[in-house]
């Protein structure tokens, strides 16, 4: 089965009753976790985005809490599933600002357990490419954000082994 473009799929939701419409969206949340959760931030969260990074750092305060510390290749990979969890609240969002917002905040707590594993380079590089797009997010809002946010990431940056 061939999918339909967006184009079709919105004339076709045009067309659907409320009652419809709702069906659809209950039967779409059934299928993946992902749509859930999608579907629970644009019902209940999307108005509050303050507090949905909040929830957000919480989330991954607590993962980097549970981190698996017994190698560095498990430390990765666990590290590598905050960094995805990360990415995919930032796609719920859209919003340059939480998405700096989030990775500074996921930097900073990986800065906090790179001490453990200072000569693994993989997890500097992991750092050191997030910071890289923090830089890029930051040079397209407005200046006064652009002055926040890059005293914000000054705070955490690691240069050399040094903080």
């Amino acid at each position: 089965m061939k999918a339909a473009s967006l184009k079709e799929i919105k004339e076709e939701l045009n067309v659907k009753s409320p009652n419809e419409l709702l069906n659809i969206c209950l039967h779409f949340a059934k299928f993946k976790k992902e749509n859930k959760e999608l579907l629970t931030y644009l019902l209940f969260e999307a108005n509050n985005e303050n507090n949905y990074i909040e929830e957000v750092k919480l989330d991954i305060k607590s993962q980097f809490e549970t981190l698996n510390h017994t190698s560095y290749y498990l430390a990765q990979k666990s590290v590598r599933k905050v960094l995805k969890n990360c990415k995919k609240h930032i796609r719920y969002s859209k919003k340059t600002q939480t998405e700096i917002e989030i990775l500074i905040y996921f930097c900073a707590q990986l800065l906090e357990i790179s001490q453990f594993y200072s000569h693994n380079t993989s997890l500097l590089i992991i750092y050191s490419k997030q910071i890289e797009m923090v830089r890029k997010k930051i040079n397209t809002l407005h200046e006064d954000l652009q002055y926040d946010y890059n005293l914000m990431l000054e705070d955490i940056e690691y240069v050399d082994g040094e903080r």
